[in-house]
């Protein structure tokens, strides 16, 4: 059996024209938003160009503008909850200032494949990059030495502060004190965590905040172990059972994410351990899940639509910015608050959660 294929002809902004009875100036001016087209016309126009299916040609446009409102992003761990929905606020953000994503993947960050993804994001004319593969080791290291031979703007997402760079990144370190204080306030002193893999620059920060937050307590943080895990429950569940082991008297955790808590929480019942009576829990991340975990899971929420969405408006000023003449504008580094939440799994009182979840009602 043949089956035929019909080619669907091409509408051309000269047929809209032709119909609309206007030049292809005038179809061009409306196309661009220009404010020279009375508003019967444009009316018009746009009529037109909605019952003939016209499209705009992108490639052409981009040559006639000078410009190819198209933005790189690298990205990589898009299998873990952090970079999938970092990458969501790009999109969304993105795509409300008129401007489309080109989507490069980075499958070993610790390797040398982002120089390669980098140079073909320039090839295609990007008008500005957004680097969000996670910071394993010095995996960007050489592309932050490299940014003065760059025009294209770059602005690094959940990075190591540097005056020098546009970044914008989520205060890990702030996270991590925060679960450490809330377990010193639960009553808890034996405290533990669960750190995620030692070379994520996310990890590294909270499990600096914690330590940071149990010695300003006047608890030597050197004296409160740390077991560290791949960002999954299975090795979280590992973790908690070495732990156990190595520190038998612990009676408060902090899981570096959510998907670690909860295989702790279940190694902490085969063992024997009540959450919160024996056990306080604290994730971080704040994953839809969360609160339907067993019990609740008390945990430290990050804004992580709204910090790609926050890399996108920052590109975007840079962008402008150059377009206006500015060769080198000034960069800026934001950091995004953390909230904690405090659910079940590290409330011993529970006139206290309910004192808490009725703040968060009122809020």
């Amino acid at each position: 059996m043949v089956v035929l294929v019909a080619q669907l002809k091409r509408v051309t902004i000269k047929e809209v024209a032709l119909q609309a009875g206007v030049s292809t100036q005038t179809v061009s001016r409306v196309l661009n938003d220009r404010p020279d087209v009375s508003p019967e016309t444009r009316a018009s126009i746009h009529a037109v160009i909605d019952r003939l299916g016209y499209a705009p040609n992108a490639i052409a446009r981009s040559l006639i503008q000078g410009r190819s409102s198209t933005l790189g992003v690298v990205a990589a761990a898009l299998e873990y909850y952090g970079p999938a929905h970092i990458l969501t606020g790009i999109e969304h953000q993105a795509n409300a200032l008129g401007y489309s994503l080109f989507l490069c993947l980075l499958h070993a960050p610790a390797a040398d494949q982002g120089q390669a993804l980098v140079h073909s994001l320039l090839a295609h004319q990007v008008e500005g990059i957004l680097w969000a593969a996670p910071e394993i080791g010095s995996s960007s290291a050489w592309l932050k030495e490299k940014m003065g031979q760059f025009s294209t703007p770059v602005i690094f997402i959940n990075t190591q502060a540097d005056t020098r760079l546009a970044s914008a990144s989520i205060d890990n370190l702030e996270g991590g004190g925060q679960a450490a204080r809330h377990l010193l306030d639960q009553g808890y002193r034996h405290l533990a965590a669960l750190g995620g893999p030692c070379s994520w620059f996310e990890a590294t920060q909270r499990l600096a905040g914690w330590c940071e937050a149990l010695r300003a307590a006047g608890f030597p943080s050197e004296e409160h172990p740390v077991v560290c895990g791949d960002w999954s429950a299975e090795s979280g569940e590992s973790a908690m059972r070495q732990l156990l082991q190595v520190y038998p008297e612990v009676d408060a955790v902090f899981a570096c994410n959510d998907q670690m808590a909860l295989g702790a929480l279940k190694a902490a019942r085969q063992c024997g351990r009540r959450v919160p009576q024996d056990l306080g829990v604290v994730g971080f991340d704040d994953i839809p899940e969360a609160s339907f975990f067993d019990p609740s899971l008390t945990t430290i929420r990050q804004p992580l639509n709204a910090l790609g969405a926050q890399a996108v408006l920052e590109l975007h000023r840079l962008i402008e910015t150059r377009r206006q003449g500015t060769d080198n504008p000034p960069s800026s580094s934001h950091l995004l608050p953390v909230e904690l939440v405090v659910r079940q799994s590290s409330v011993k009182n529970s006139r206290l959660l309910t004192t808490h979840k009725k703040r968060e009602t009122d809020s």
